[in-house]
C-alpha cells in the first residue's frame, strides 16, 4: 500500500511538472510569435496585479488593525496600489507600460550604482574589482538607454520574459522526464529485491 501511495504521488508530481513546463513553454513561444498582443497582455497583467495586490493589502491592514500600531501605513500602501491599478485599467495600456519602463530603468540605475559602489569598496580592500565595476557601469548605461528608448525597453522586457519562460518550460519538462526515469528505476529495483 505505501508503494502505491508513493507511486501515485510521484505520478502527480510528474504531471504537474509536465503541465507547468508546457504552460511556460507555450507562453514563451506565444510572446515570440505575437509580440504586440503580448505587450498588451503584459500591460493588463500589471494593472490587474496592482489592483488585486492593493485590495488584499487593504483587507490585511484592517485585519491587523488591532495588533499593529501603524496599520494605516499598510492601508495607505494598499490604497495607492488600488488607485494605480484602477488608473492603469482606465489609461490602458499606456500607464502600465510606462510603469514597466520606469521601473526597469530605475532598477538598472540603482543596481549599477550599487555595483560601482561595491567595486570601489573591493578596490580599497585590494580585492579584484574590475568585473564588478564593468557590470555596474554597463547597468547604469543600460538604464540611460532604457529611459531614452521606452520601445526598446519594452522589447527587451518581452524578450527576457519569453526567454525565461522557454528555459523554465524546457527545464520543467526535463525534470518531469527525470522523475519518470527515477520512478521506473525505483520500481525495477523493488521488483528485483522482492523475494520470490
Amino acid at each position: 500500500m505505501p508503494q502505491t501511495l508513493i507511486g501515485e504521488a510521484v505520478r502527480r508530481v510528474r504531471w504537474a511538472l509536465v503541465v507547468r513546463g508546457l504552460l511556460a513553454l507555450s507562453i514563451g513561444v506565444l510572446i515570440v510569435m505575437r509580440p504586440l498582443a503580448s505587450v498588451a497582455a503584459f500591460a493588463l497583467v500589471i494593472a490587474l496585479w496592482a489592483l488585486m495586490q492593493g485590495i488584499v493589502t487593504v483587507v490585511h491592514a484592517f485585519e491587523l488593525r488591532p495588533f499593529l500600531r501603524h496599520w494605516w501605513l499598510m492601508l495607505l500602501a494598499g490604497a495607492i496600489s488600488v488607485t494605480f491599478g484602477l488608473a492603469a485599467l482606465y489609461y490602458y495600456p499606456g500607464l502600465s507600460l510606462t510603469f514597466a519602463v520606469v521601473w526597469t530603468s530605475w532598477w538598472l540605475m540603482l543596481a549599477g550604482i550599487a555595483g560601482i559602489s561595491l567595486a570601489a569598496q573591493e578596490r580599497r580592500a585590494e580585492m579584484p574589482w574590475g568585473w564588478t565595476m564593468t557590470l555596474g557601469v554597463l547597468s547604469v548605461l543600460a538604464s540611460v538607454v532604457a529611459f531614452a528608448s521606452p520601445p526598446a525597453t519594452l522589447a527587451a522586457l518581452m524578450a527576457f520574459i519569453a526567454t525565461f519562460a522557454i528555459i523554465i518550460g524546457v527545464a520543467l519538462l526535463v525534470a518531469a522526464s527525470r522523475v519518470r526515469t527515477a520512478m521506473d528505476d525505483v520500481a525495477a529495483a523493488v521488483r528485483r529485491d522482492r523475494p520470490t
